[in-house]
């Protein structure tokens, strides 16, 4: 017989929203940086379900837009306040802390901004 597993909290779901919208920002600016190009909000979208996916998890289609949309106006702002060089290490900083155990200031910062936009454009 297996244990009831415990409800997700909301501030863990809040999390997994907000870790998403981290990453994706991420990714968004590594393949700008990369190869000068943004990736659209269907390929954002697919790759948060792939992400999901791994931890045997699922939103619904249209929260995963917001949520790329989201991150692809954080990654925007982040390319336009940035020289190219800067924007190499902001990339590479953010790839960095998608590994929990790498401690990084500008890695903090993002994800305390991707926590605020979700919080100031709920779905």
């Amino acid at each position: 017989m297996t244990e009831p597993q415990a409800p997700t909290a909301p501030e863990t779901e809040r999390g997994v929203l907000v870790a998403l919208i981290f990453a994706l920002v991420a990714e968004r600016l590594r393949v700008h940086v990369e190869h000068s190009q943004w990736l659209t909000q269907a390929q954002g979208s697919t790759l948060a379900a792939d992400w999901l996916a791994r931890s045997k998890r699922k939103l619904p289609l249209d929260q995963r837009k917001h949520l790329s949309d989201l991150s692809d106006q954080l990654a925007r702002q982040l390319a336009e306040s940035t020289s190219r060089e800067a924007g190499l290490y902001v990339s590479h900083e953010l790839q960095e802390a998608l590994d929990p155990r790498y401690q990084s200031e500008l890695g903090q910062s993002v994800m305390a901004e991707c926590a605020r936009m979700l919080d100031e454009n709920p779905q």
